[in-house]
């Protein structure tokens, strides 16, 4: 799990990085061959760690692609109101994707952890754009959906317009509601699960659905102060969903 961590923290770090769109671009390209030549069994340095769990958890290649593709989406252009189908493949690549490696590593069935990775990484995802909405907008970045901002009748996609806009709240609720959606798809597959393999996958839904729930409690209006789950609420959870 450190490896597969260190991978999406070096590719999402080339994305958010100060260098050049094109610099960027071909950074992203040099760790898409690197992968590729690690599934070859000729992996360079920066990725032969991750050789041995490739082998041993039967990782997927497709699945390393697609968290490179989720970063070149962020730089290939700056995402400013997405259509629903683009913000799902969005969140596909940058999170459902992880969650397919990880899962593998937990021990969970296949067909279980496919299932699990896709709710819960869209469940996690939809709450971060939530929670950031100020710092993407400070970057240009907006990933409310195109379609919720019009049912609020916001017509910009300007970040900073959207944030001031009074119908923000009513954009918002239509990506809260989606995630409790995902929240409650990804709580039945556990449910149905050994909850040795879910462990890791119960603590991270319990700490972000305090996360969606005290956004829905702050609301979405200016000032929005920064929603963070407290060390004594992190070590509640951690020590009740460590109980098998």
């Amino acid at each position: 799990m450190f490896e597969i961590y260190r991978f999406c923290r070096a590719v999402d770090d080339v994305a958010d990085g100060d260098a050049s769109r094109d610099a960027k671009l071909a950074e992203l390209a040099r760790w898409r061959s690197d992968i590729d030549a690690l599934f070859a069994g000729t992996p360079p340095n920066r990725v032969r760690n991750l050789l041995q769990p490739v082998r041993a958890f039967a990782l997927e290649l497709d699945d390393f692609h697609s968290i490179i593709d989720g970063m070149e989406m962020d730089v290939r252009t700056t995402i400013r109101a997405p259509d629903l189908a683009t913000l799902d493949l969005y969140c596909d690549r940058v999170a459902c994707a992880v969650g397919r490696l990880s899962v593998r590593v937990f021990g969970m069935p296949a067909d279980k952890g496919t299932a699990l990775a896709n709710a819960l990484g869209r469940a996690l995802q939809l709450t971060n754009i939530l929670r950031d909405l100020d710092e993407d907008a400070d970057v240009g970045r907006l990933y409310l959906p195109r379609e919720a901002l019009q049912a609020a009748g916001i017509t910009s996609t300007d970040p900073m317009g959207v944030l001031a806009h009074s119908g923000l709240s009513r954009a918002c609720d239509k990506l809260i509601d989606r995630a409790r959606a995902h929240f409650a798809e990804a709580d039945a597959i556990m449910a149905r699960t050994p909850r040795r393999a879910t462990r890791a996958p119960r603590l991270m839904g319990a700490v972000y659905k305090i996360i969606l729930a005290d956004l829905v409690t702050r609301g979405f209006a200016p000032p929005r102060k920064r929603v963070r789950v407290s060390k004594p609420r992190l070590l509640w959870l951690l020590a009740s969903n460590a109980i098998v």
